[in-house]
């Protein structure tokens, strides 16, 4: 009888382990570092670390700024929508011959950033005539909603990059757009 019981038993427990391998195999909630290339979409470049993917060639320059140990930031884009985010695109580029890693400061000095790896999460927007300063949107874990990962860029190589940050009024047609050691620009807003 004991028997009888035992084997009901473990065919009970191979289902349900059969049923819980089935539910861990679906969607997570979260993405791993593994997969989070495949699941983020391109701009957020979550995975731009060392020999990185040529920039594509921008169609206008911005600005272009000049920061610590020859790095460039080139600003190809600003764009308003109409959820009321303003996204920054463009290109970082390592200009000297050797491999370098990008600066950690760039991703600035909150707490909640620097939890989340190197990015460029130190950006900010500031707009004179307004008195504000905008930074860098993050999301319900405090990631930054910019590109990040960003680690060892190669002599020569660039990776796209981008910014995403509350759109300032639409009376504000002027913002200067700071990163940590870079040289500051001015963005005109349309």
């Amino acid at each position: 009888m004991n028997v009888r019981y035992a084997r009901k038993g473990l065919a009970s427990l191979a289902v349900v382990s059969v049923a819980l391998l089935a539910v861990g195999c679906g969607a997570e909630e979260k993405p791993t570092a593994d997969k989070a290339a495949a699941t983020t979409p391109a701009p957020q470049g979550s995975k731009t670390t060392t020999e990185s993917q040529p920039a594509e060639e921008p169609t206008s320059t911005l600005a272009v700024l000049r920061g610590e140990d020859g790095f460039e930031l080139t600003l190809t884009s600003v764009e308003r929508d109409a959820g009321g985010f303003l996204t920054v695109k463009g290109s970082l580029k390592n200009s000297s011959d050797k491999s370098r890693a990008v600066p950690p400061r760039i991703r600035g000095d909150e707490t909640e950033v620097l939890e989340h790896g190197n990015s460029l999460g130190g950006a900010t927007l500031l707009d004179s005539v307004g008195k504000k300063r905008y930074y860098v949107l993050r999301d319900t874990d405090g990631r930054p909603l910019t590109t990040t990962g960003l680690g060892i860029l190669g002599g020569g190589k660039s990776v796209p990059v981008f910014m995403q940050f509350p759109a300032p009024p639409a009376s504000t047609t002027e913002v200067s757009f700071q990163l940590p050691t870079f040289e500051p620009a001015t963005l005109k807003l349309s």
